[in-house]
C-alpha cells in the first residue's frame, strides 16, 4: 500500500509560499509557509501534519491493542505535540508528546496502560520518527 502527498513552493524561504495536497483530497493546495511554521501565521506546516498523523496512528493502534485485550473504549482522544528545535545550525524534530484521554467504563488501569504503551511503541508513525516519544495516558471510567 502506498499513499501520496505533494508540495510545491515558490519564492525564497521567508517571503515564499507553498501548498500541500494529499491523494485523498483532504488537503488540496493547502497553504504553508515560513510564518505558518515559525511565527504562528495562517496555514499549516510539516510539524502540524506530523502531529496529526501521529495522533491518528497512535489512537487507531490503541483501539487495536485494547481490542486484543477484549476491551472496547467508549472514546479515545489523543493530542500530539511535536517539538521542533534548532540544533547545530539546522532544525530537528526532537520529541513528540502524546496526551491521551480514554473513556472506558469499568476499565482496568493495568490493561489500559499496557495497551497504551504497546500502541505508542508499535504504531507505524512512532516507528518512523527518530524522536523521544512520551505519553500521558488518562483512563476515565
Amino acid at each position: 500500500m502506498k499513499r501520496t502527498a505533494s508540495a510545491s513552493w515558490t519564492g525564497g524561504l521567508k517571503d515564499g509560499q507553498g501548498s500541500i495536497s494529499t491523494q485523498s483530497g483532504v488537503l488540496s493546495n493547502t497553504r504553508y509557509g515560513f510564518a505558518a511554521r515559525f511565527e504562528d501565521g495562517p496555514g499549516t506546516n510539516p510539524e502540524e501534519l506530523i502531529a496529526a498523523a501521529h495522533a491518528g496512528c497512535f489512537t487507531m493502534a490503541l483501539s487495536g491493542q485494547l481490542g486484543e485485550a477484549g476491551i472496547v473504549a467508549e472514546n479515545l482522544t489523543t493530542t500530539a505535540a511535536v517539538t521542533l528545535e534548532k540544533v547545530d545550525g539546522g532544525f530537528s524534530i526532537s520529541a513528540v508528546h502524546l496526551d491521551l484521554v480514554a473513556k472506558i467504563p469499568g476499565g482496568d488501569q493495568k490493561a489500559f496502560d499496557e495497551a497504551a504503551n504497546k500502541a505508542k511503541a508499535g504504531c507505524p508513525v512512532s516507528k518512523l520518527l527518530n524522536a523521544t516519544i512520551t505519553l500521558n495516558a488518562k483512563l476515565e471510567s
